[in-house]
């Protein structure tokens, strides 16, 4: 099982940026794909986007598209979430994850997880 590992988390205000990391222990010969969840208090775990290994392709969520950018670097064996023009309700525990396959949003088709970063856009 891949090791996943995320950083980057912090407080900014509004309007504010952030580049999260998501760093692997290794990176699969097959296709796979990398998503972003994110996850408040009291709320249910949400797809961010996820980046292809295949094409690179990506998906993003209504809520962040046009503000969030992923990318990876593969001689890092990282994939970025970059994140401008924060808002209040991007505010949650942000969480990588990675498994064989197509690029998708869905919580269960991931079986490696990173331990999460913390995230709080406030004034």
């Amino acid at each position: 099982q891949v090791q996943l590992v995320e950083s980057g988390g912090g407080l900014v205000q509004p309007g504010g940026s952030l580049r999260l990391s998501c760093a692997a222990s290794e990176i699969p010969l097959d296709d796979f794909a990398t998503a972003w969840f994110r996850q408040a208090p009291g709320k249910e775990r949400e797809g961010v986007g996820c980046i292809s290994s295949s094409d690179g392709s990506t998906y993003y969520a209504d809520s962040v598209k046009g503000r969030f950018t992923i990318s990876r670097d593969n001689a890092k064996k990282t994939v970025y979430l970059q994140m401008n023009s924060l808002k209040p309700e991007d505010t949650a525990v942000y969480y990588c994850a990675t498994d064989l396959g197509p690029c998708t949003v869905v919580a269960d088709d991931f079986a490696s997880w990173g331990q999460g970063t913390q995230v709080t856009v406030s004034s």
